[in-house]
């Protein structure tokens, strides 16, 4: 071999090596996975570009449901089943309506406290901007840095389908016949009446004091923005000097933008004011989701719906 043809294998061979690990890096990208998730109907929670818990369980649950390895790890069969060839990213426009929306920036963690305020709407246009893109506040700043949120600014945004805190979600008459299960591992799944795997999502449900109980129950009404009644006798953490209250709806409300009742007193599948959390942290017995997972999950149950707690 001539010293020219060595020095060309030698360029191939680092090009293919370099290609190879390009391809391995895009493989293994957080952010695309998760927004590839997301769309794909199998929620990884809060979008914030790390391969957490929430992000692997439902991981695992797209693997298994297209026959791959289903270990939650990321790969490249993976992510080129995952890939429907859509920008993980895309650039909005912030409106006059979202800078002009109403805003409740100061919501004291009690929640007989709560009571008090006329709404309980988003504390910032950030929170609205996050909620709707399904992205952590934090992730929405590394995307737009120094970006300022106001009407005219375009930001880029995670490649999903927006959430509007006040559209009621339509059921969806195309899934008849749906059933919940829910896991105390910290999931949610849907089944179509056939069984195939509709939606997926991570959930918060029950703690050591108000465990969630095995059982199987019945959707009795889905309320959209429904007001919180605060009742101290249901909460273990409660203060004795907490009194009965009604909370105004919005998305800072405790059970978030929906209420899906349940034939087990005092049970519910809802939405929550503190989408980070999901999947990381305890529930006084109900089973929590961000809101725009339980948005969706209201377009696809009715009373009559069965739910399983197991």
């Amino acid at each position: 071999m001539t010293l020219h043809g060595f020095f060309t294998l030698v360029l191939i061979l680092t090009g293919a090596a370099g290609a190879a690990a390009q391809e391995e890096q895009t493989c293994l990208d957080p952010l695309s996975i998760q927004v590839f998730l997301d769309r794909r109907g199998f929620s990884p929670g809060e979008i914030d570009a790390n391969l957490g818990a929430n992000t692997k369980r439902a991981l695992a649950a797209f693997q298994e449901a297209n026959a791959l390895p289903a270990n939650g790890t990321p790969d490249c069969a993976t992510w080129k089943a995952l890939d429907d060839g859509q920008p993980v990213t895309t650039t909005y426009t912030i409106t006059d309506d979202d800078a002009k929306a109403p805003v409740q920036p100061k919501i004291p963690a009690a929640l007989p406290e709560q009571a008090s305020l006329p709404s309980l709407e988003y504390r910032s246009l950030q929170e609205r901007i996050s909620e709707r893109f399904h992205v952590s506040p934090a992730l929405l700043a590394k995307l737009n840095p120094g970006a300022a949120l106001t009407a005219g600014a375009s930001i880029t945004v995670p490649g999903v389908t927006p959430f509007d805190a006040v559209k009621k979600p339509v059921r969806d008459q195309s899934r008849p016949g749906t059933s919940v299960v829910v896991s105390r591992e910290g999931w949610m799944r849907v089944l179509g009446a056939d069984g195939a795997l509709l939606f997926f999502a991570p959930v918060t449900s029950g703690s050591e004091h108000d465990p969630l109980p095995p059982g199987e129950w019945k959707v009795t009404a889905v309320a959209w923005r429904p007001p919180f009644h605060y009742n101290p006798d249901l909460f273990w953490d409660a203060k004795a000097t907490d009194e009965k209250a009604t909370l105004k709806p919005g998305p800072n409300n405790p059970v978030g933008v929906v209420w899906i009742d349940l034939s087990l007193e005092h049970y519910g599948l809802h939405g929550t004011p503190e989408p980070g959390k999901v999947g990381h942290t305890q529930s006084h017995g109900c089973v929590r989701l961000t809101n725009w997972d339980a948005a969706r999950v209201a377009a696809l149950v009715e009373p009559g719906t069965t739910v399983t707690f197991k």
